[in-house]
């Protein structure tokens, strides 16, 4: 048990003396900002007094009296009501051990029992990821290893949109490019896809089945773009993997159609939802939470993409998730309420999907945007991103801010080894860390740490002992960037700690003891927070 929670177990032992019984999730104890108010402090008599018909103040006092005071140096009231706790160094020092002892689950939340689906990227099968899929990726990737840490039982999962114009037009591009290759003067049309990669795919197409398929049926075409599908995804998945990222769950939408799935849906689930409005058949979302209602069937009778979507979430609820998490790009934000209501006529809580909707990137470049375009192949794919600033540079920018936050990524920042580029001053602090402790190797650690007293040691703990609660709120909200904010703030705690204290002093050993106790609890928590953004945590740099 941390010390925040012990904390709101005292305070909550103290309200039950007055017939006050509030939730520990209820009790908010915050770090204070100057140490003169003490190490932690707490709103509750601000929050409970009017219960009781007391002033805040007062019942404040009243509180301090009855509040188990063991590993507290002293109480103080300030202000309106607020009470600040000073704790005996002993009890902030006891983290320590604590830390150390938990290691790699340092920070890991008791199991839920909440099944929550997520699923996110999704790209079309048609072509390299850009930086709009790269960042989805670096975010609900994030949010999903925040969520396990939290203690949630999550599924990653990937919807193959392998159905459509999208693919329809894949098959033709590839098609073309085929033909090309026998020498065919066969111009590609303006909204067929140029990248080179089509060019890849036909070439070992061509390569593999030499003349075979020059004619133009349609068993063609199909075949064309099963295997346009395939080696599209084939590189997709490589990519992601590099990226660190991956799937539970891959879904195709030509499964989701099998068999009439989608007419059977529509008919049996939504009919007294429906009307017809000339020729075409539109969904009641009205009756919900949309602005307007939503045609499912077009007036040719072809399925329009909102009906396999809705028969593709109702499947996932079908499978017993608590929730289901959708991150999409920002221009998906209309799609929301239509989702929602859907699902609400099936008598779901609009609050059993939740849609994060990431903003765009723009990458800068001495100064100026640097201007991408996937249909003509003169884009940025993420490989290329990855392969110019690393990986790890590329994950923690993308997390670093919220995602509905526009992002400009700085290339130059990015490559920067100083403590400007924030993955370098992350990492830089492990890595000094991992130094300290392999030239220490020979001195015995002392996991009381009895011998921290020094302000900068003090608040390096109190930030080691913020980790979990960072961790909960982050998966709450489905907020990794609050995992990139600590990371820095923890960082800077390092670095500071490291300039003002000596680390290593052999002629003081008691001290060094202690210290390298703190040393080792910083490199755990700093790995695991990392870690939970998929960045690595390098011991050499």
């Amino acid at each position: 048990m941390n010390i925040e929670e012990t904390l709101k177990l005292k305070i909550q032992s103290a309200l039950k003396g007055y017939n006050l019984s509030l939730e520990l999730s209820d009790i908010i104890i915050e770090n204070t900002k100057n140490k003169e108010h003490g190490d932690y402090a707490t709103n509750v008599a601000l929050k409970s007094a009017s219960r009781l018909g007391k002033k805040p103040r007062d019942f404040a006092l009243e509180l301090v009296e009855v509040i188990d005071k063991e590993g507290i140096e002293k109480i103080e009231v300030a202000g309106p009501g607020f009470i600040n706790f000073f704790l005996k160094k002993d009890t902030i020092n006891s983290a320590i051990s604590m830390i150390i002892a938990k290691g790699d689950d340092y920070g890991r939340g008791e199991k839920k029992n909440k099944k929550i689906n997520v699923e996110f990227v999704s790209a079309n099968p048609t072509g390299d990821l850009h930086l709009g899929h790269a960042r989805i990726a670096a975010v609900g990737d994030s949010i999903c290893r925040v969520y396990d840490f939290a203690g949630y039982d999550v599924d990653r999962e990937y919807y193959l949109n392998n159905c459509g114009n999208q693919v329809a037009t894949l098959a033709m591009s590839l098609n073309i490019r085929y033909h090309q290759l026998f020498g065919e003067k066969v111009e590609l049309p303006e909204d067929s896809y140029h990248a080179h990669d089509i060019i890849d795919i036909a070439t070992e197409f061509k390569n593999t089945y030499g003349d075979k398929y020059l004619d133009n049926s349609k068993e063609t075409l199909d075949f064309m773009m099963e295997y346009g599908i395939e080696k599209e995804f084939e590189k997709i998945k490589r990519d992601l993997e590099s990226f660190r990222t991956s799937f539970d769950i891959y879904t195709k939408e030509s499964d989701v159609r099998k068999d009439n799935h989608v007419q059977d849906v529509l008919k049996n689930k939504f009919a007294k939802y429906t009307y017809v409005l000339d020729g075409a058949t539109f969904l009641k979302t009205t009756d919900f939470l949309d602005d307007k209602d939503r045609p499912v069937v077009k007036s040719d009778g072809q399925f329009t993409y909102l009906m396999p979507d809705i028969a593709y979430h109702l499947d996932k609820l079908s499978r017993g998730y608590d929730l289901l998490v959708d991150v999409l790009g920002a221009d998906h934000h209309g799609y929301i309420n239509r989702m929602k209501s859907a699902l609400m006529m099936q008598g779901y809580s609009k609050d059993v999907l939740e849609v994060e909707l990431v903003q765009i990137v723009r990458l800068i470049k001495d100064g100026k945007e640097m201007k991408m375009s996937k249909r003509t192949g003169a884009g940025i794919t993420l490989r290329e991103l990855c392969e110019d600033v690393g990986v790890d540079a590329v994950r923690y920018f993308f997390v670093s801010r919220a995602a509905s936050s526009h992002l400009d990524f700085d290339l130059d920042l990015a490559t920067e080894k100083s403590s400007s580029n924030p993955v370098y001053y992350a990492q830089y602090a492990h890595a000094r860390l991992c130094n300290v402790l392999e030239k220490s190797s020979d001195i015995e650690i002392d996991l009381s740490a009895k011998n921290l007293k020094e302000p900068a040691e003090v608040e390096l703990i109190k930030c080691l002992l913020d980790f979990p609660r960072l961790v909960e709120t982050s998966a709450a909200n489905r907020e990794p960037n609050l995992i990139a904010t600590y990371i820095q703030r923890l960082a800077g705690f390092v670095h500071a700690f490291y300039s003002e204290c000596r680390v290593i002093d052999r002629d003081n050993l008691d001290v060094t003891s202690s210290r390298l106790a703190l040393v080792k609890a910083c490199q755990i928590v700093l790995k695991n927070a990392l870690t939970l953004i998929g960045v690595s945590a390098p011991k050499k740099m």
